[in-house]
């Protein structure tokens, strides 16, 4: 039998939310969440403001493109304070494809709401501030948002197999939340 081989250790920032070697990250920006907003004609003028940043890691990148189960992923988002109209900063928020493979978060800065909607369209929301640790069950829609004034830093796992479907969230929106 082959000994096994540990992944290689990496360097991470828990409280920036910054990881030495991501394998993949993105930024979102306004005109990335056009069709999310409630107010269609601010989004539009704030097109190029920077919303959001995520980092993740996994053992190998080939996994994320073939979904090979029983690999966790992990990484961070960085949540930017703002407003589009009145509402704040959000993720665009998604739904996991296979529903018995839930998420977990952690937030480690700032302050907010982790936004919930199961199929029927219902609403609950869960504060978000420094030490928050929630289980986010793989039937509900979630997405967080920035109620504060300093960036909300959140770290996730889920499994590689989960399956994501951002789309449902344009179709049937989560409540918006204003300042």
């Amino acid at each position: 039998m082959s000994p096994l081989i540990p992944a290689p250790a990496i360097g991470m920032n828990w409280t920036s939310g910054r990881l030495d070697l991501p394998t993949h990250s993105g930024r979102k920006f306004v005109r990335d969440l056009i069709g999310y907003w409630q107010d269609d004609q601010a989004a539009q003028e704030m097109g190029d403001t920077l919303v959001y940043e995520t980092e993740m890691w996994v053992p190998d990148p080939a996994t994320i493109i073939d979904e090979t189960p029983g690999i966790v992923l992990w990484g961070s988002t960085i949540l930017h304070p703002g407003t589009v109209g009145e509402e704040f900063f959000m993720t665009r928020g998604h739904r996991h494809l296979k529903t018995t493979h839930g998420e977990m978060i952690f937030c480690v800065q700032g302050s907010g709401l982790l936004v919930l909607m199961d199929d029927a369209g219902v609403t609950t929301r869960h504060s978000l501030q420094p030490g928050t640790t929630l289980w986010i069950d793989g039937r509900l829609a979630h997405r967080t948002v920035n109620t504060g004034d300093v960036p909300l830093i959140f770290w996730c796992a889920w499994p590689n197999d989960c399956g994501h479907d951002y789309e449902s969230t344009k179709s049937q929106p989560f409540e918006p939340v204003f300042r």
